[in-house]
């Protein structure tokens, strides 16, 4: 799979986003760098199939078609869009996923999907206060169980704190585990990154990181 996002820009004279090119693909991760906290949603939404831009265009394989991004592409953890609720525990979180991806949900399911990642110590704990890497792991291992995902959209990680170094590791995983991975965050988090060609937001191209690509094809927002 591999998703571009050619010159697509956003709102009236572009203020909500603008002009900003990018591509992300199966086996790889791409940081887009995005500042403010309105664009980097916005360019989460267009890149995930679940907003039209008003100028530019996305192309999924070379082809026009937003239903078929929003089906391939989970958009996880965009602020005031996909984000869970601050005060939900991350059980509650865990619970509420594993149900929208058709799997059981009942409080034994929960504890033993959260032990099975070394997570069943902050069951209890407001998805706000999890651990930012924490917060990070879970809310992609949970969009990656709806059927049919691909790909993963990861809007402004580093606004929990915590090092980017460890999120960007754990989109690297996601990466060599056969999904196609777009990290959208600011500006200083691009050395961590070392990230490289997205053409962000006025910015220059990046360079790519390319993780091993395993050939799996991994299965949502």
């Amino acid at each position: 799979m591999r998703v571009v996002l050619d010159a697509v820009g956003k709102g009236r004279r572009e203020h909500a986003l603008p002009a900003t090119s990018t591509a992300f693909e199966t086996g790889r991760v791409t940081l887009a760098v995005a500042e403010t906290s309105q664009r980097p949603t916005v360019l989460g939404l267009l890149a995930s199939g679940r907003m039209r831009p008003d100028t530019g265009r996305v192309l999924l394989d070379g082809r026009r078609g937003s239903a078929g991004l929003r089906r391939r592409v989970a958009l996880v953890d965009a602020p005031d869009v996909s984000e869970p609720e601050p005060n939900v525990t991350l059980a509650g979180v865990t619970a509420e996923e594993l149900m929208f991806a058709g799997r059981r949900s009942d409080p034994i399911a929960v504890r033993r999907w959260l032990t099975a990642l070394g997570l069943e110590g902050a069951a209890s704990v407001p998805i706000s206060n999890v651990e930012p890497v924490d917060r990070v792991r879970a809310l992609c291992e949970l969009a990656v169980l709806r059927a049919g995902v691909e790909g993963l959209v990861l809007v402004s990680p580093d606004r929990h704190g915590g090092d980017p170094a460890d999120w960007w590791t754990i989109a690297e995983d996601f990466a060599a585990r056969g999904h196609a991975v777009l990290v959208i965050a600011g500006r200083a988090s691009q050395p961590a990154a070392s990230a490289p060609l997205a053409r962000v937001v006025g910015r220059p191209m990046l360079r790519r990181l390319t993780a091993p690509t395993k050939g799996a094809k991994g299965g949502r927002a």
